[in-house]
């Protein structure tokens, strides 16, 4: 059976650094700021209409990647109990359980993350204060009650989501 993780924090709490680890072991990442700065796109948030049309895109990838046997780990803020429950359903006709795994960064170290931020990568999104400080405090942290749930206490470093 394939395994999927779902990377869950809100920007700046160390999530693609935890991605990219569970990339070098063999998992496929897919990234919603990848795919923006592919499509040339530079700054957040996003339009409703592209970010539709870039989750469509990924979702299906995500579809097509498990169908074929791989280990898939999404690299999206899933800050919201809805959306999370929305991927748990889209995987469950495959008999996909997600792993979701919680970067649980303090306020204050994700603000500071972001405030270092400078654009200069698909994964170094500049996110301005007020925007950062809604994102920290409107994220939805996950329960054991939503499936199988890893909890990280990300460290007080610069390192950046």
């Amino acid at each position: 059976m394939p395994r999927v993780v779902v990377m869950c924090g809100p920007a700046g709490s160390g999530k693609t650094t935890w991605a990219r680890r569970l990339e070098t072991a063999g998992l496929t990442r897919l990234s919603f700021d990848v795919e923006m700065w592919r499509r040339g796109i530079t700054t957040v948030p996003l339009p409703p209409g592209i970010r539709a049309e870039i989750e469509t895109d990924l979702r299906a990838r995500l579809l097509q990647l498990v169908g074929d046997g791989a280990d898939v780990v999404l690299d999206f803020s899933f800050w919201s109990r809805a959306m999370r429950d929305d991927y748990r359903r889209l995987l469950a006709p495959l008999g996909v359980v997600p792993e979701t795994v919680h970067l649980a960064t303090d306020r204050a170290t994700v603000l500071a993350r972001l405030r270092k931020r400078r654009a200069a990568h698909p994964d170094d999104f500049v996110v301005d204060e007020v925007l950062a400080e809604q994102y920290v405090d409107h994220f939805e942290a996950p329960t054991p009650e939503e499936g199988p749930l890893v909890v990280v206490d990300a460290p007080r470093t610069g390192s950046s989501d």
